[in-house]
């Protein structure tokens, strides 16, 4: 699917306290020497702009690069993923000209697959949204949505009308799920939430570069 730079955007969704790993701001973690945000950001590249969902957090503790854009959650009682997004979708609808799509990802993804943008875009075809899947397990804050479908997100959270959730706003738009292929290093989008996943993902870290060296 031949997409230019300016077509999608990307939002990582770091509004995450990471409360069982002591308080945390999950975005700041590193895993093999580089900070989840980094990681998450690199496999973003292609997206433009590349916004940040901070939630409840001060934008200044995530140590933004230049190229990202803070965005905070829409105001109301949504709160998690989807405020996150109704917040990225409301600072787009502010653009002249706004990106045909949005790619959002969770921030303590720390393997995200290379091909995570193109097989999101190339799996989507016309539906409104495609959450990314592996082994069966959906994984909705991994998704691509069509931003044109949900211009009207922000209206219908602070009416209180929307889906409550990622899972339930994909499937209420009519979207499905693109299932990765299986892979030797296990779950690509396994999440960062307790210590002990945090050694797991620090330890696959330290395995993978070995190979590669």
């Amino acid at each position: 699917m031949a997409q230019n730079q300016h077509s999608f955007a990307g939002l990582i969704l770091a509004g995450g306290r990471g409360e069982r790993l002591g308080g945390v701001i999950k975005s700041e973690l590193p895993v093999g020497g580089v900070r989840l945000l980094e990681r998450v950001a690199e496999r973003l590249a292609g997206c433009s702009p590349l916004l940040v969902a901070h939630g409840r957090i001060d934008p200044a503790a995530l140590h933004l690069q230049p190229d990202m854009v803070a965005v905070a959650d829409l105001a109301g009682d949504y709160a998690g993923p989807l405020a996150g997004l109704a917040g990225a979708i409301a600072w787009i609808n502010t653009l002249g000209t706004p990106p045909q799509l949005l790619v959002s990802v969770a921030v303590d993804t720390p393997f995200l697959p290379a091909d995570f943008v193109a097989r999101l875009l190339d799996g989507l075809g016309d539906a409104p949204a495609a959450i990314a899947a592996y082994s069966g397990q959906p994984y909705p804050t991994n998704a691509i949505w069509r931003v044109a479908r949900f211009r009207d997100l922000p209206e219908r959270v602070r009416a209180g009308t929307a889906p409550r959730s990622l899972k339930s706003l994909c499937a209420a738009a009519g979207g499905h799920t693109i299932e990765w292929p299986a892979s030797p290093a296990g779950d690509p989008f396994a999440n960062v939430n307790t210590p002990e996943d945090l050694a797991a993902a620090e330890r696959q870290a330290t395995h993978a570069g070995a190979i590669q060296s």
